[in-house]
Parts: C-alpha cells; sequence; structure tokens
C-alpha cells in the first residue's frame, strides 16, 4: 500500500506559477511510473504528464514547455512546476503512481487561475 500526499495547491493570477508536491509513503525504487493528472469544472480527468522509470517524460500538448516533472528521490517526493498558468489549467491536480500492477492517487489539490 502507497501513500501520496499532494500539496502545493492554490489561487494565482493568468500568468503565475505554482509548485505540486506528491510525497509517497514508499521508496521510488519500487514504483514503475509517476505522473500527473487533472479534472477541470465538468469535464473527465485528464493526463498532464506522465514518467516512466528508466524512460522519457510525455507532457501533455496543451502544457507541454510551461509544466515541468522533477523528483527528490531522498524525500520520495514528486514536483510539478508550473509557470505560465492559464485560466484554463484551472482544476482539481492528482498525483498517480504505479507500483507493480496497482495505481494509487493522492487526494488532489486545488489549482485555480484568475484571469
Amino acid at each position: 500500500q502507497v501513500q501520496l500526499v499532494e500539496s502545493g495547491g492554490g489561487l494565482v493570477q493568468a500568468g503565475g506559477s505554482l509548485r505540486l508536491s506528491c510525497a509517497a509513503s514508499a521508496t521510488f525504487l519500487s514504483i514503475n511510473v509517476m505522473g500527473w493528472y487533472r479534472q477541470g469544472p465538468g469535464k473527465e480527468r485528464e493526463l498532464v504528464a506522465r514518467m516512466p522509470s528508466g524512460g522519457r517524460t510525455i507532457y501533455a500538448e496543451y502544457v507541454k514547455g510551461r509544466f515541468t516533472i522533477s523528483t527528490d528521490d531522498a524525500k520520495n517526493t514528486m514536483y510539478l512546476q508550473m509557470k505560465n498558468l492559464k485560466p484554463e489549467d484551472t482544476a482539481v491536480y492528482y498525483c498517480k503512481m504505479i507500483v507493480g500492477m496497482r495505481s494509487y492517487w493522492g487526494q488532489g489539490t486545488q489549482v485555480t487561475v484568475s484571469s
């Protein structure tokens, strides 16, 4: 069982920046894939970025060049740095990690971008 705890959401003006954090209860050595998703008001949950272990990070087109995934392996923490935020980035952001055949989700953190 892996617990994921997210933090860092909030209210920001368009053009601003935020950094989300996702702290895992398991070492990253056991994690096959980690990533971020989001769900906007009235929308389906969608991929933001996906980082397989030892593989290339994939970013959704609508965040490419603005969002960056990084990790601090010593802290078992994954980050999502978001720059040049737009009102359409408003959503609940979730981190996800896959260990073996099981997926684990964070509780979600609200990001609101005002115009």
